[in-house]
Order: C-alpha cells, then sequence, then structure tokens
C-alpha cells in the first residue's frame, strides 16, 4: 500500500499526533511492549517522516538536532554492553527541519545542533514502532518544562500532520526512578494508579486548563514526577492536535498499564 492509500479517520491524510512511554533501553526485551508498540504502528497511515519531542532533550532555545544520520545518543549508564551497541540508522530529515524552523520561528529563536543523534527516548520506541529504520526522523529539543509555551509550541507544529508527519511527544506520565520495583511483580503504588487515572480522564476530555495546571491539580504529583521533563511532551502532543481545523479530536489510550509499581505506560494518540 503506498502512503497515499492510508486511510486516517480523523481527517483524510492526516496523521495523528501521539506520545508514548518510552521505556528504558530494558523495553527492547520486554516482548509484550514491544509487540504493543508494533501493533500501534501498524494501525497507524505510514508516516512520511516523524519529529520527535523527547524528555530527555531539554535545551533552550528550541533545537534541531541532526539532519543526516550519526551516531545514537546512549544517554544512560551501568546497563548491559549490549545496549550500547543498538543502532537506528533512519535517514535524516532535512526538508522537515527547515519546515520546522519556518513553523517555530515566529515563536521565538531556533538553534542547531547538527551532530546531535537520537536519544534512548527517540530510537528506543522507534526500534520497536518502525524496525526496518526507514522513515526520515528528526529529533528537536524541548525549550521549557513549563506547560504552556510546550502548548504553544505543539500548536504551531500542527500543520505538520497534514503533511505526512508524525509528532511524538516521548516520556513517561509518572516518573520516580526511587520508588520503582524492579520485579516483574511489583504492585503499583496507589499514588501512581491515583495519578494515570486523573491524566487519562483529563487527557479523555481534552481538558486544556486542568493539563497546564497539573501540578497543582494532579494528586499524588510530588510521587509521580520528582522532576518534569518525561510528563511535559504530553502537552506538546496535545498542543499539535489543536488547531482551527479541528480543536475536538478523538482521544484514545493504545497502551496501557502500570509497570515496576510506579510506571505508567499509558500511551496517547490525538486523532
Amino acid at each position: 500500500m503506498s502512503e497515499t492509500q492510508h486511510k486516517n479517520p480523523a481527517r483524510e491524510g492526516r496523521m495523528p499526533a501521539i506520545f508514548l512511554a518510552h521505556g528504558s533501553p530494558f523495553l527492547l526485551d520486554d516482548r509484550a511492549w514491544v509487540a504493543e508498540l508494533g501493533a500501534w504502528a501498524q494501525a497507524m497511515p505510514r508516516p512520511r517522516a516523524i519529529l520527535m519531542l523527547s524528555a530527555h532533550w531539554v535545551d533552550a532555545p528550541v533545537t534541531i538536532g541532526a539532519t543526516e544520520t550519526v551516531p545514537l545518543v546512549y544517554d544512560f549508564y551501568n546497563f548491559p554492553e549490549k545496549y550500547y551497541t543498538v543502532t537506528y540508522p533512519a535517514p535524516g530529515a532535512p526538508a522537515l527541519a527547515r519546515r520546522v524552523r519556518e513553523l517555530l520561528g515566529p515563536l521565538g529563536p531556533v538553534a542547531e545542533a547538527p551532530r546531535r543523534g537520537l536519544d534512548h527516548g527517540a530510537y528506543v520506541p522507534l526500534l520497536c514502532m518502525f524496525p526496518g529504520a526507514d522513515i526520515p526522523v528528526l529529533q528537536v529539543s524541548l525549550p521549557s518544562l513549563s506547560p504552556a509555551p510546550l502548548l504553544e509550541m505543539g500548536r504551531a507544529l500542527a500543520p505538520l500532520r497534514d503533511e505526512g508527519v508524525l509528532v511524538v511527544g516521548s516520556g513517561f506520565l509518572t516518573h520516580n526512578l526511587r520508588a520503582a520495583d524492579w520485579r516483574g511483580d511489583a504492585v503499583a503504588q496507589p499514588w501512581a494508579t491515583e495519578f494515570d487515572a486523573w491524566c487519562a480522564e483529563v487527557l479523555a476530555r481534552r481538558d486544556v486548563d486542568a493539563l497546564l495546571d497539573y501540578r497543582a491539580r494532579a494528586p499524588g504529583v510530588r510521587m509521580a514526577l520528582p522532576t518534569h521533563e518525561h510528563f511535559v511532551p504530553v502537552v506538546a502532543a496535545m498542543g499539535a492536535s489543536i488547531d482551527s481545523s479541528d480543536a475536538s479530536e478523538p482521544v484514545a489510550f493504545p497502551i496501557t498499564g502500570l509497570t515496576y509499581g510506579s510506571f505508567t505506560k499509558r500511551s496517547v494518540q490525538f486523532g
């Protein structure tokens, strides 16, 4: 099936905007999670290119990463050697980089880091979803941890969806490493379950005001998010689903469930 033959139930030819829980490099050994990500990708139209906004690159001003294939960023420590030999030689996306600069320029300065490769928040899920590494990928930094500017960044990027670009926010709705229980049968912490349920409700009803004010409104937020870089990519993803043509797109949760007692795998599809 050619790219022009794919169907999008939200609007013909339009890519969804998504937020995914990217896991650690250990995700690559989790057959069930890998299968869930792969099935999700198969259910979407095939993108012409992918724009990644990962929790593992926060840099102001907004910065455009490599536009050619360069080495990955192995931004993790004390893992088994095999995880440092993983490759994902996706083509660069120079045309997308130019378009991103055009769309984000009105919001402020746009910098470039031409040797900055994909970090594990980008390549780990992409390896599961698009293992052929044959779709051009561009990574762009998060210029802030404040929700409001990230919502506006997402809104500015929304036109890309009508150009065949999959806009991806990559992080974790909950991210407390100190509270993790690395046993496979770990029981979910109540605060993690409550925070996950709150997120599901807010996102399902597309409550932008509640999402922007999550630090004050969400139950258990201090335990769920000792730091906030893993949560805020979902704000950018929602922003990419808000434009003048359709502000009420459907919201779906292709992957759910908690792992390691404190991490929610909840992933979101807008459109």
